[in-house]
């Protein structure tokens, strides 16, 4: 099974950060983006909104019980904080993101917590890297302007919350051949922060 570790936003901030997204979707600059391969861009779904922590690919299910158990030790060793969506950004051509701003260095203690529990159950992660906190809003293939999108998200700043557990979540990938079929996400388990 496809899992990784993430922070899931609260109902609220989901409801907060779709009206955002709507009015970008349909604002003034949908018909200019249609020019410069506004087709390609991929808008993910709710659902899959997410801050993900550590990406840990497939996972056999033998290892749940140790990862399970490291992942609650990390999550009981990193006090709750708070956190909004504060902005935009992007990967090249291919990814549209919010970002977000409070207690970032909380999250990137609780991202390298996830990540070296994964490890230590004995899943081979990728290599590591400087985290970036980012919820993916839209994908391309390639030759899709993001700028109008940037531009009119860049000053988007979301509703604080008080992060308070760590999922676990499963990814469910479409097997449909359906355009447009979104994956399914599923948190398998959470665990509350701090003490």
């Amino acid at each position: 099974m496809r899992l990784f570790a993430a922070v899931m936003p609260p109902q609220e901030v989901v409801d907060e950060l779709r009206r955002a997204v709507e009015a970008v979707r349909s604002g003034p600059a949908v018909g200019q983006d249609r020019a410069v391969g506004h087709d390609r861009l991929r808008w993910t779904g709710e659902a899959g909104w997410h801050f993900t922590l550590a990406f840990m690919g497939e996972v056999r299910e033998p290892v749940l019980p140790d990862l399970y158990a490291r992942l609650a030790r990390a999550a009981h060793r990193t006090d709750p904080f708070p956190l909004r969506i504060h902005g935009s950004g992007h990967f090249g051509e291919r990814a549209l993101w919010v970002g977000a701003a409070g207690g970032l260095d909380q999250m990137r203690m609780l991202a390298e917590r996830a990540d070296a529990a994964a490890r230590r159950a004995g899943i081979p992660m990728d290599q590591h890297r400087r985290y970036t906190p980012h919820l993916t809003l839209a994908r391309s293939h390639g030759g899709t302007d993001l700028h109008p999108h940037l531009e009119a998200l860049a000053g988007f700043e979301g509703t604080p919350w008080q992060v308070g557990e760590l999922s676990l979540v499963r990814s469910n990938l479409p097997t449909g051949g359906v355009p447009g079929e979104q994956p399914r996400y599923e948190v398998l388990e959470a665990w509350p922060l701090g003490a």
